[in-house]
């Protein structure tokens, strides 16, 4: 009897079968690159009306001309070299330090600005060339995330800087004077905490500046950290650290243009110089009276509502909970001393501090639901979170003199409100961690299932001979007891949040 013959599907020229998962995956990801080289371009044009240069030139004359931050710089690279091998990262460091050499003799040769981190840059866009050049498939998908998260980074604190410049610019009143008296409720924490530095400085302060000032090099080590894998699983985990970083600071600099603060040192205190209200930080508590806004200079940021170096310290805090008992204790350190130090230094009031908690618990919900998958728990905390923010906003701009009035009352709201967010981000965050604890176990150590592997499993493409035979080996169906795709070491586990 004649049967009818099997149907193979079509083979790509990578000798894989075609995924047709991939095709929206690669349109979110350009739809995502449009969105922010957009938003990057339109916020060039602003700042090009306001007179001075956008993140875009910013980040253009660094190939060349003096950068403005080196470490900044190398800490990109770092972020891009996880996709690399040890021994491609070795040249990597190599060329970028022969680069910098390089600039520096020819600047010293010229009498012109001195600083280092050129040659960073050159690495960088030196790798975007090659996965445009010489690679294909996934490897050159691989290389070019790697590309685009070091220059996101970069980005980012541009991006990040251009925005203070046009709120300088753009605000002339502050309200500060609404956010000091819905303070009176929260026991005016920023006065507080800036008597416990003043008495127990230097030493205190010395700490703390450090801690506050090197927050972005923390999280760049908890994020190579979550991404150390990279290189040998060829894949980057479905969320980590660095793309709620990101997040926050695209999205925290917009609520400064609705709600103009300037913190407590330089609105009360001798940094705000003719134009503070007094000199009353942190000695004297401000007057409750009917507030009102604050004409100010056009040169302070108005960077206060919300707090985002304490959202970045509480998205620190979640991350480092999935690390090494040192680097619990780190995440730990950093969040208590931030925290310590915003109020302290008069960079922020209580309220800011409990909008940024809030923020950054939101946007991590958020940011693991669009990697994981959108669930009822997580749509439910990101609802409440974007609730509670807004009813945060709302009643330091309408109630703050009812808040200030009644204390015993609205403080612990505040708390209790701040503190159903903190909860309900715990609950959801252990719940997703048991639910993916659940799912099949491989029982070779370091295979996945085979259930996953049709989905999710992609042959990297073979650059050299022996990649060629390994990949060879894994279309046969043999399997090398390491993993389907024939990778030492390739599995499926993802960070956890807590």
């Amino acid at each position: 009897m004649m049967t009818e013959p099997t149907r193979i599907p079509p083979r790509d020229d990578r000798g894989t079968q075609p995924a047709p998962w991939r095709r929206p995956r690669v349109v979110l990801w350009t739809a995502a690159g449009v969105v922010t080289l957009g938003f990057l371009v339109a916020l060039e044009i602003v700042a090009r009306g306001y007179g001075f240069s956008g993140p875009i030139t910013e980040q253009s004359r660094e190939v060349i001309f003096a950068p403005e931050s080196g470490p900044l710089l190398y800490g990109g690279l770092a972020l891009t070299m996880v996709v690399l091998t040890w021994r491609q990262r070795l040249i990597a460091l190599g060329v970028a330090a022969g680069v910098d050499i390089v600039f520096f003799l020819v600047r010293w040769a010229l009498d012109a600005d001195m600083n280092f981190g050129n040659g960073a840059l050159w690495v960088v866009l030196g790798v975007a060339v090659l996965g445009l050049t010489r690679r294909t498939g996934r490897e050159r998908t691989l290389l070019l995330k790697g590309t685009g998260l070091g220059l996101l980074l970069v980005a980012g604190h541009k991006t990040g800087d251009t925005w203070l410049l046009i709120t300088s610019k753009t605000r002339a009143t502050v309200l500060d004077a609404y956010v000091a008296a819905a303070d009176h409720a929260l026991a005016d924490p920023s006065w507080l905490a800036g008597r416990f530095l003043d008495a127990t400085a230097p030493v205190s302060t010395g700490i703390l500046h450090v801690v506050y000032g090197q927050l972005p090099l923390a999280a760049a080590l908890v994020g190579l950290y979550q991404l150390r894998r990279v290189a040998v699983e060829r894949r980057f985990p479905a969320h980590h650290l660095v793309r709620t970083f990101l997040m926050i600071g695209l999205l925290g600099p917009a609520f400064y243009m609705i709600f103009p603060v300037v913190g407590p040192v330089f609105a009360y205190g001798t940094d705000g110089g003719a134009w503070a209200t007094a000199n009353l930080w942190p000695d004297t508590l401000p007057p409750v009276t009917d507030p009102r806004p604050i004409p100010f200079d056009g040169i302070t940021p108005r960077n206060c509502m919300p707090s985002l170096h304490t959202a970045w310290a509480v998205t620190l805090f979640v991350h480092s909970r999935d690390g090494s008992r040192a680097m619990r204790w780190a995440g730990t350190f950093w969040l208590v001393g931030t925290l310590t130090a915003t109020l302290g230094f008069g960079y922020h009031y209580g309220a800011d501090l409990l909008a940024g908690v809030v923020f950054a618990l939101t946007i991590e919900t958020a940011m693991r639901c669009s990697a994981h998958g959108w669930d009822r728990a997580g749509t439910r905390l990101v609802a409440l979170g974007t609730t509670v923010f807004a009813a945060l906003l709302a009643s330091y701009r309408w109630l703050p003199t009812e808040m200030a009035a009644r204390p015993w009352l609205f403080g612990p709201l505040l708390l209790l409100v701040t503190g159903a967010v903190i909860y309900a981000y715990v609950r959801t965050a252990r719940a997703a961690r048991t639910a993916r604890e659940r799912d099949p176990k491989p029982e070779v150590p370091g295979q996945r299932p085979a259930s996953e592997t049709d989905e999710s499993a992609e042959p990297v493409e073979p650059t050299d001979a022996a990649g060629a035979a390994e990949a060879a080996t894994a279309g046969t169906g043999t399997t090398t007891g390491t993993g389907t795709t024939g990778e030492s070491g390739a599995t499926d586990a993802k960070p956890e949040l807590v």
